[in-house]
């Protein structure tokens, strides 16, 4: 158990680091804007939806180590899906990261390093930030999403 909790602290420690798909996306029309008031954690997400896909999805700010790995992850984890499984990703991982159900935390592939998360309550916000921010995106909202 110890050498998975090593290796989950290294994948989110590599995409802290060097985090994909960090850039803006010009041309998009979907964006939303994220922030976490307690921490200081802020990003903007930006999409570009055809026919129903997450074509592109990119970010922008800055967060701590499990905001910034969580944000990069997210990205590659939705990028090419439809919006419908990027919605069920989320709520999949919402439940795992708030520790209501670890049923299915293997069908997360690499966000499952993030179930450790439930064991922190106050890195839940963290954790899920850039997540609020693409459902805002995708759902149009033009308000910053709020952890608070």
């Amino acid at each position: 158990m110890a050498e998975l909790r090593d290796l989950y602290q290294e994948v989110i420690l590599e995409h802290s680091k060097r985090p994909r798909n960090y850039r803006t996306l010009a041309g998009t029309s979907l964006s939303a804007e994220g922030y976490n008031p307690l921490c200081g954690d802020h990003f903007v997400i930006y999409v570009d939806v055809e026919d129903g896909r997450i074509r592109d999805i990119s970010f922008q700010g800055s967060g701590c180590a499990i905001s910034k790995a969580s944000a990069s992850m997210m990205t590659q984890a939705v990028k090419g899906k439809p919006t419908a499984d990027a919605e069920k990703l989320f709520m999949d991982f919402h439940r795992v990261v708030t520790g209501k159900n670890n049923v299915g935390v293997d069908d997360l592939g690499k966000l499952a390093a993030f179930a450790g998360v439930s064991e922190f309550p106050v890195r839940v916000k963290c954790a899920t930030l850039a997540w609020h921010a693409l459902r805002a995106a995708l759902a149009g909202e033009k308000q910053a999403v709020s952890t608070e």
